[in-house]
């Protein structure tokens, strides 16, 4: 039977009591066309445009300039770009997307000859090139040997001759026409001179984007790979697409502008994306690496779900569990992925879990997946780890089910008597998924730890497996008599 003061509480209970401002309650589903994207998707691929040239020309900061925004990574160093990276640009009515390439070095060895592929793959696949020069240096060998290379594409070629930024820096730009590909158009990536006759010969050649549709509901799930440098991620993306999408070499740090593709696994659609190793902390990075950290934690905003690989056959460092405890603090879906894993030993398997076990103590419902992206090992798990993780990120608890579990689970083990009062949680509710988020009305302070203990326990009942979940406490004010 329940006590007077019990009955008590329960009979002055009123949740208008509590301050509901940031509680974020949800809304009637409504109908099927309520979830309809307002925005227009195009029916088919948009039109292509491939920006190429020689390293340190000014490719990445003419894209910015393009797109509107500083969304490539710039540095006055060659080399900072190396993958073959697309960003959907609107010009004066015109849809189109831009494809930023690495420099251009048809002589180049090594990583100089992956990034040099990465272009040329982006030139067999654009409608469209943009051939970007330095106009205060001039046609080089290398740009004699490029502009052959393009003409035999058979594409349309635009050249821009960059780095124009006055009136004295016409003719130098004038010395183009003897590359052989038409007229020179000036231009200043840096200050924006000349940018807009550029993009209009650019549009005379690109063919007109398809007629737009009304968006589908859903779409592609979106997985962000995550890990220190040289832990596999473009190795598995590579892999998972079938093809080389992405540069690999055995230097760390090789990405730095993220790099998303569309990839079938499992029988549908998902849009993973490939991000730069994160090496430090954003305030304490500098250079392109502070940018590509930006990029890297701006992709894990937009994800639903992150897939954080990290190097089993090294010690758990502290990088690793930062950009784990990043993760959780986003509120994304979460699947840990051991790579490398073909190369471990006993005695490493061994360490290695004791280490999960002493490091990731506060996250035992983050899913594991062992893998070597190198060769494809059980990679293909990847894909029910991560439909678990989404499941649990999208659940929602009906309130009379939290309710008569939150009654039992109280009722068996109540908060520790403190200062004399016992606090009760009197009622319960969801208040929004992506991540699931709970809030507890309560007679009084609620302790951290038996917070954790009802998380704990709402995870034994409802799963969440894969997912964080958060819990806050709202305490009802003392009526006044």
């Amino acid at each position: 039977m329940p006590t007077d003061e019990e009955l008590d509480d329960l009979e002055e209970f009123d949740p208008t009591e509590f301050d509901l401002g940031d509680v974020d309650f949800p809304e009637g589903l409504g109908n099927a066309e309520d979830f309809v994207d307002a925005d227009d998707e195009p029916s088919g691929p948009l039109p292509v445009l491939a920006v190429v040239g020689r390293p340190n020309v000014g490719k990445s900061t003419l894209v910015n300039r393009i797109i509107g925004r500083r969304e490539a990574v710039t540095e006055d160093k060659p080399g900072v770009t190396r993958d073959r990276v697309a960003y959907d640009v609107d010009w004066n009515g015109r849809r189109f997307t831009v494809v930023d390439t690495g420099g251009w070095d048809p002589d180049g060895e090594g990583l100089r000859a992956s990034i040099t592929a990465q272009a040329e793959l982006a030139v067999a696949a654009a409608d469209v090139v943009l051939f970007v020069v330095d106009a205060t240096v001039g046609a080089t060998d290398h740009d004699e040997t490029v502009m052959r290379i393009l003409r035999g594409t058979k594409k349309p070629v635009v050249l821009a001759a960059n780095k124009v930024d006055g009136p004295s820096g016409e003719a130098d730009a004038a010395m183009l026409w003897s590359l052989g590909l038409g007229e020179p158009y000036p231009v200043s990536a840096l200050h924006g001179r000349g940018s807009g006759e550029l993009l209009d010969a650019v549009l005379e050649v690109l063919p007109e984007a398809p007629a737009p549709r009304p968006a589908r509901t859903g779409g592609p799930r979106r997985v962000a790979l995550l890990g220190k440098p040289n832990v596999g991620k473009s190795s598995l993306l590579n892999k998972l697409a079938g093809q080389n999408r992405v540069v690999v070499d055995a230097v760390a740090g090789t990405t730095v502008d993220p790099v998303d593709e569309l990839i079938e696994l499992g029988g549908r659609t998902w849009r993973f994306v490939d991000t730069a190793g994160i090496r430090r902390k954003v305030a304490t990075a500098s250079g392109h690496e502070y940018f590509a950290n930006l990029r890297t934690m701006a992709a894990l905003e937009s994800a639903e779900v992150a897939v954080v690989l990290i190097d089993a056959h090294e010690p758990l460092s502290e990088q690793d569990i930062r950009i784990v405890s990043m993760v959780v603090d986003a509120g994304r879906a979460l699947v840990i992925a051991y790579n490398k894993w073909d190369l471990l030993d006993e005695d490493r398997h061994h360490y290695l879990e004791r280490e999960i076990e002493r490091e990731f103590v506060r996250i035992p419902w983050a899913l594991r997946v062992n893998i070597a992206a190198r060769t494809g090992r059980h990679v293909d798990r990847l894909v029910p780890a991560l439909d678990t993780a989404l499941a649990s990120w999208d659940q929602r608890i009906p309130t009379g089910r939290l309710n008569a579990f939150i009654g039992a689970l109280i009722a068996a083990n109540p908060h520790p008597i403190r200062g004399g009062k016992q606090p009760r949680i009197l009622f319960a509710t969801q208040a929004d998924t992506r991540p699931p988020r709970f809030v507890l009305f309560a007679s009084g302070f609620l302790e951290a730890g038996y917070r954790r203990f009802v998380e704990r326990r709402l995870r034994e009942e409802f799963g969440f497996v894969g997912s964080p979940i958060d819990i806050s406490v709202k305490v009802r004010e003392k009526r006044k008599r």
